[in-house]
């Protein structure tokens, strides 16, 4: 296998990383959240459901991006048979968020130097007057609807997610343990309840 020294190993299907990571159950999130990747997460998780019912650990490391992509994951998070085990690691922000309360909140788990983000979607339309103010109720209901699921998922009121999402709203991993969104913090794998 050939390695770039820059990146480390090649990371495809056909690698021995692969091998690795699907060996140990592993599945690394990393980067801007698109269909792409989305894509990828499911055939991975699909494919480790089939495998056995084993846990899947989840390594998350986003700026986040495309709503929907992080929906999908998280659905899928929800959909398959093994338990899903997610440790934040870097920074988890925007739809990162949403992947990462995917998984059930006693599986949360968080390098001790993360750092979280929750607010409302953004989006960017042009065009006719008409699909602008499509656009912008879609934007409401999208926003509506992932403060319920961070308020649903951390046990905070509706009210005070609303207000925290007005604007970015940053927290370290202690922070976001008390908010509800990280269940515990951790330093090692050992650590983990697997």
């Amino acid at each position: 296998m050939e390695v770039n020294t820059e990146i480390g190993p090649e990371f495809n299907e056909n690698s021995k990383f692969y091998e690795i990571l699907t060996r140990t159950r592993s599945i690394i999130i990393s980067g801007e959240i698109n269909q792409k990747v989305a894509e990828r997460v499911l055939r991975q998780l699909l494919y480790l459901q089939e495998l056995s019912t084993d846990p899947i650990k989840v390594f998350l490391n986003t700026q986040g991006g495309h709503v929907e992509s992080g929906d999908t994951i998280y659905d899928m998070f929800r959909f398959v048979k093994p338990e899903i085990i997610v440790i934040g690691s870097g920074w988890v922000a925007s739809a990162g968020i949403t992947i990462y309360l995917g998984a059930k909140k006693e599986n949360r788990y968080s390098l001790p130097n993360t750092r979280y983000l929750i607010h409302q979607p953004s989006g960017g339309v042009r065009g006719q007057a008409t699909d602008i103010q499509i656009e912008a109720a879609e934007l409401v209901k999208t926003r509506k609807r992932i403060n319920e699921l961070i308020s649903r998922e951390t046990g905070q009121p509706l009210e005070k997610v609303e207000r925290d999402t007005e604007r970015n709203f940053w927290m370290s991993a202690e922070e976001a343990q008390k908010y509800g969104i990280v269940s515990k913090i951790i330093t090692n794998i050992s650590e983990l309840k697997i």
